[in-house]
């Protein structure tokens, strides 16, 4: 009687699958690590491994010959004495002052307006794609043409309304910062307004069709449940915004170069001048820490202020 019993318990006992589980959880883990190695490894590569590197370079003497000699805090002395640096960091400030709350702006306006019923939309959302995916120097050159003091289509209507007068633009030292700002937003609003419209898609129709039957209109609609709805793309979006105003280096290298003087010299740029005009890869590794330490705490600024409003 008592084999009969433990003979019945051995039957329905259930079946071990640990050994299984653990093996398709080793196979998902190789799979997962070999699906995201291409991009780590390149990150590694590109990224890492440089920032590392520059944090040595940036307290060294080094010309791309020879062996960087590290020389303390000499670099960064001579960035309190640097005209040009400090020229460069207070342009890089304006201009993203400037440049980030038009940009968003503008891109949120676009998107709302192409996210409805509107006829065309689809041509509409295109065209405002357009100038992200142009060529920037065919772009700049361009534009530098539409702001010609004398013969640019742009001061030729400006001088119907103004009675003669125009702005300089690229030859004064007050409009080319304003020049610059325009064709910047010209050229990237189109790619957060997508973004943006990305985001808006996400939000449920149901919940605007409980607003209208509680009685609340299009403005009442928009602060109280688009824009809480887009607080997370709104965040991407201006994280993304102020890391690529903080870095722009082809547009006015190609538009203005700088000028005039250093009216449009911005710090990626002045990092850029240094290393491949002076040789001077030491000193500009420097003044990219300086970009780096600026990208890094603004944006940090903005992840805190983001969980103490979820919060």
């Amino acid at each position: 009687m008592t084999q009969a019993n433990s003979a019945a318990k051995t039957a329905v006992a259930p079946p071990d699958h640990s050994k299984a589980n653990k093996a398709i959880g080793r196979r998902n883990l190789l799979n997962g690590l070999i699906f995201i190695a291409p991009n780590f490894i390149g990150f590694l590569v590109l990224i890492l491994i440089p920032v590392i590197q520059l944090f040595y370079i940036g307290f060294s003497k080094w010309s791309a010959f020879g062996d960087p000699v590290f020389n303390g805090l000499t670099n960064w002395r001579r960035l309190s004495h640097d005209s040009n640096f400090t020229a460069s960091f207070i342009n890089t400030i304006v201009y993203s002052v400037v440049h980030i709350p038009l940009t968003l702006a503008i891109a949120f306006a676009l998107a709302v307006l192409l996210n409805t019923q509107l006829k065309g939309r689809a041509f509409f959302r295109t065209v405002a794609f357009f100038p992200y995916i142009t060529s920037i120097v065919a772009a700049a050159q361009v534009w530098n043409m539409l702001f010609d003091a004398k013969s640019g289509v742009i001061n030729q209507i400006i001088k119907i309304f103004t009675g003669g007068w125009a702005p300089a633009w690229m030859g004064s030292t007050k409009w080319a910062m304003v020049a610059v700002i325009i064709v910047a937003t010209w050229r990237e609003v189109g790619y957060f307004m997508i973004l943006i419209l990305a985001g808006l898609q996400t939000i449920p129709g149901e919940l605007y069709e409980a607003a209208s039957i509680d009685g609340a209109n299009g403005w009442q609609q928009f602060w109280k449940i688009t824009v809480p709805c887009m607080r997370p793309t709104l965040f991407f979006v201006l994280v993304t915004l102020t890391i690529q105003s903080f870095k722009i280096l082809d547009l006015t290298l190609v538009m203005t170069n700088g000028g005039p003087g250093t009216s449009t010299l911005m710090l990626a740029q002045y990092v850029y001048n240094v290393a491949f005009t002076r040789s001077d890869f030491g000193y500009s590794g420097t003044v990219s820490l300086v970009l780096f330490a600026l990208c890094m705490i603004v944006t940090l600024i903005q992840f805190w202020y983001n969980n103490k409003k979820e919060k």
